[in-house]
C-alpha cells in the first residue's frame, strides 16, 4: 500500500505551543513505540502521585485509618471514567492481579474445565493453568485464526464447551497479536448456558469509551496505568454477579469483613497511590485535548504508522509484512517482521532487549504461531517521525539480523 495516500497526522501540542511529548518524562534519547507495555505517566499525575507519598510518609499514622476512605472516593471517578458502577469496582494493582483475584477466590470445583485462548496474555494463562490444576481439571484453548472475524472468533470459543466448562478466560484486546474479540458476543452465549466469563481487558481502559457496554461477563479487569496513563500500579476489578461476593483480596486485611468491592479498600501498608493518583491522569488527557479527540489522533497514527513501517519491511525484505487482523485495535497494530526473527515468546523478549540497547527503540516484539511481529503502540505523545524513524534506521537492521539468525540455523 502506498503510504503517500495516508495522511500523515499532525503531532498534538500541550496547547501552549509545547509538543506533547513535553508532559512526560520519557527519555528523548529513544524512540518509545511501544507505549501499550507499561504505558506513560504525565508529570502533572507522577507529582501529584509524590505528594501523596509525601503526605503518607510526614503522618503514616493519620494516613493508614483514613486510607480504605481515599480509596472509596477515588473509586467513584473511575468508575465514571469507565461506565461501570462503583458498587462493582475494585481497585487492584493490575489486570494480572485481578484475574489471580477471580482464580484465587472461585469455590473449588473438582474435575471441571477452563477455556482460554491461544492468543491470551501469558501470565493469565499461567494463573488459569494453576486454578485448573488445583480443581484437578483442565484447560481447553480455544485456537483462533489472526484474521478471524467476530463470528468465527466466536464459534471457535463455544466449539470448545462441554459440560464440564466451569470458567472462560478471554481478552478483549489480545496483548500478543493486538486484535479484538467479540468478547459481548462470547459473554452472552455463555451466560445462556450459565458458564461464569472472565474478561481480561488490560489494554482497554483509555482506548475505548464506556468499554463494558453491552458486556454482561462476571468479572471484567483492565489497567488504568496503560493507554490510561495512570502512574503505575492501578487496576481495577469490575464483578456483576453474584460470584462477586465470593472475591477477597490477595493480601488479607481488616477489610475482609466488608462486602465487595469495599474489602479491597483496605490493604494494610500497600502504598496504593497510584489509585489515588489516577483520576490526575485521566483528567489530564481529557483538560488537554478529551479523550474522544485522543482516541481519534492515536487511530490516525496508528494507520500511518503501520503502514509506512510494513511498507519498509516488506521493501527491504520482499515479503507482504502487512497482517490481516480480523478486528483491529485502534492505538495498536502488528507488522510481520523479516522471516527469522522472534519464533518464539523467549527470543522476542531477547529482540525486544537488543533493538532498546542497540537501536535506541522501545519497542514490542511478539510471537504467534513461529511468526515474529513488531507490535506499534500510538498515543497523544508520539508523532508520526517516531515511526518513520524506526522505519528508516531500525528495520534495515533487523533485516539483517534475520538474515544472520537463518543463516546460523540453517
Amino acid at each position: 500500500m502506498d503510504t503517500r495516500t495516508i495522511a500523515r497526522p499532525a503531532p498534538l501540542t500541550l496547547g501552549d505551543g509545547r509538543p506533547a511529548t513535553a508532559g512526560w518524562t520519557l527519555d528523548p534519547t529513544k524512540r518509545h513505540i511501544n507505549h501499550g507495555s507499561f504505558g506513560a505517566v504525565p508529570i502533572v499525575a507522577q507529582e501529584h502521585q509524590q505528594a501523596l507519598r509525601r503526605e503518607m510518609e510526614a503522618a503514616p499514622l493519620t494516613w493508614f485509618p483514613a486510607l480504605p476512605a481515599k480509596v472509596g472516593a477515588a473509586r467513584v471517578g473511575i468508575a465514571d471514567f469507565l461506565g461501570a458502577s462503583v458498587d462493582q469496582l475494585a481497585m487492584v494493582p493490575n489486570a494480572s492481579a485481578g484475574a489471580s483475584v477471580v482464580f484465587s477466590s472461585l469455590p473449588v470445583q473438582r474435575g471441571l474445565e477452563i477455556i482460554v485462548t491461544d492468543h491470551g496474555y501469558g501470565a493469565v494463562t499461567m494463573g488459569a493453568e494453576r486454578l485448573a490444576r488445583r480443581w484437578g481439571g483442565t484447560v481447553r484453548t480455544a485456537r483462533i485464526p489472526l484474521d478471524a472475524d467476530a463470528q468465527t472468533a466466536h464459534d471457535a470459543v463455544v466449539a470448545e464447551f462441554s459440560d464440564r466448562t466451569a470458567l472462560i478466560v478471554m481478552d478483549q484486546i489480545t496483548s500478543p497479536t493486538a486484535r479484538l474479540l467479540p468478547v459481548q458476543q462470547i459473554a452472552a452465549t455463555a451466560r445462556a448456558a450459565g458458564i461464569p466469563t472472565l474478561v481480561d481487558a488490560a489494554h482497554v481502559p483509555g482506548l475505548y469509551a464506556d468499554p463494558m457496554r453491552d458486556l454482561d461477563c462476571d468479572f471484567w479487569v483492565g489497567n488504568l496505568h496503560k493507554f490510561g496513563c495512570a502512574p503505575r500500579g492501578a487496576a481495577v476489578l469490575v464483578a456483576r454477579s453474584p460470584l462477586a461476593q465470593e472475591l477477597y483480596p490477595l493480601i488479607d486485611s481488616w477489610g475482609s469483613p466488608y462486602p465487595f468491592p469495599q474489602r479491597f479498600d483496605t490493604q494494610g501498608t500497600v502504598d496504593v497511590t497510584s489509585y489515588l493518583a489516577a483520576a490526575t491522569s485521566l483528567g489530564f488527557i481529557e483538560d488537554r485535548w478529551g479523550w474522544s479527540a485522543a482516541r481519534d489522533y492515536m487511530t490516525e497514527l496508528a494507520d500511518y504508522a503501520v503502514e509506512v513501517v510494513a511498507d519498509a519491511v516488506t521493501a527491504i525484505t520482499g515479503e507482504d509484512s502487512h497482517v490481516d487482523v480480523g478486528m483491529p485495535v485502534n492505538a495498536l497494530r502488528l507488522v510481520k517482521l523479516p522471516t527469522g526473527l522472534a519464533t518464539t515468546h523467549a527470543t522476542a523478549d531477547g529482540l525486544r532487549d537488543r533493538v532498546s540497547a542497540e537501536l535506541g527503540v522501545e519497542g514490542a516484539f511478539t510471537s504467534l504461531d513461529g511468526i515474529g511481529y513488531v507490535r506499534l503502540s500510538t498515543h497523544v505523545y508520539n508523532t508520526p517521525e517516531d515511526f518513520e524513524h524506526f522505519a528508516e534506521h531500525a528495520v534495515p537492521v533487523l533485516a539483517r539480523w534475520a538474515e544472520e539468525e537463518r543463516a546460523a540455523t540453517s
